[in-house]
């Protein structure tokens, strides 16, 4: 499948994605709020839609061992291959965590809230977009580093 069919496959499972945060209303910080307040007024709601994702993507994904590639999303199937528990992942786990229980927004819902004209959320997206781009910078440097360090070893 050629570029724009790939694109135009990943804008449609956004249009679903979105759809399903709309009609479960996961697009509300209160919802997650509700879900995280486990002591008080505890909303089992978030659960319920993890739950039902996780279902559906494991009937995609053992349904995808009978095939050699992806139906609409190239020609080979990009399945993490790391297995291990490392301090980035659980670092980065806990920054997402604080920063959703913090705000009561998800990355994907934020997005779409982004219709809402709310200011709090131009917030939240502006300050995500900027962390992911001084993170891309951070890991560029990091490597170029690395780099500088195996090139002077070889040299000694």
């Amino acid at each position: 499948m050629n570029r724009v069919g790939e694109n135009l496959a990943a804008l449609a499972a956004g249009v679903v994605f979105a759809i399903g945060l709309a009609l479960s209303g996961m697009t509300q910080p209160a919802k997650v709020e509700g879900f995280l307040d486990v002591f008080g007024g505890w909303d089992p709601a978030l659960a319920a839609v993890m739950g039902g994702a996780i279902a559906v993507h494991s009937l995609a994904y053992l349904a995808r061992r009978g095939w050699s590639a992806p139906l609409v999303a190239g020609t080979v199937w990009h399945v993490p291959l790391r297995k291990q528990i490392d301090a980035r992942l659980v670092g980065g786990a806990v920054l997402f965590g604080i920063g959703w229980g913090v705000t009561g927004y998800c990355p994907g819902p934020a997005v779409m809230s982004l219709g809402t004209g709310s200011s709090d959320v131009a917030l939240f997206v502006a300050s995500m977009a900027a962390g992911m781009f001084l993170y891309a910078r951070f890991e560029r440097w990091l490597a170029s580093r690395q780099h500088a360090v195996v090139a002077q070893a070889g040299r000694a």
